[in-house]
């Protein structure tokens, strides 16, 4: 089986969401850093990347299919970048009253409707807004948010490679 091109693409970037996958448990289960709804819904996006990847690498697509995979994933970037950057946000400007912890995003599931729950984990919590690491000098959200950038410079590369 010859790989090149757009499906090694897929490949690197099926091990790069595997990456930040192994990262985000490290620091959770390693570190002890347990993660916010925002947080969570930050994992969510990697993990469909990194499964858009998976099935765009297996299924080794014609070029129509590679320009879906490719819109899929800069579709998919762009709601990691907002959601970590909402994150950041949370974290530089956190608004007044701020302090309060909200429920856990399985508690929200369990006892609210999607589009509120929607709501309350893009309003935040004091969980979103405390910064419990860092390296180098950024939080865990900033360097999401700087991958999230890579992903989407990643994505159009391979929308152009489509």
């Amino acid at each position: 089986m010859k790989i090149g091109g757009f499906r090694a693409s897929l490949l690197a970037g099926f091990f790069a969401a595997a990456g930040m996958m192994c990262v985000a448990f490290f620091f959770q289960f390693h570190l002890e850093l347990e993660p916010c709804p925002l947080c969570i819904l930050q994992r969510i996006v990697v993990i469909a990347l990194g499964l858009v990847c998976l099935v765009g690498f297996v299924h080794n697509p014609s070029a129509w299919g590679r320009r879906v995979y490719g819109i899929l994933l800069v579709l998919l970037s762009i709601a990691g970048l907002g959601v970590a950057g909402r994150h950041v946000w949370l974290q530089h400007f956190p608004p007044p009253g701020f302090g309060e912890c909200g429920g856990s995003l399985q508690f929200l599931l369990d006892t609210l409707p999607l589009n509120q729950v929607l709501a309350k984990v893009f309003h935040g919590s004091g969980d979103c807004a405390e910064v419990v690491f860092r390296l180098l000098g950024l939080s865990i959200p900033e360097w999401t948010l700087i991958g999230f950038v890579f992903w989407l410079l990643y994505s159009l590369d391979v929308l152009r490679k489509g």
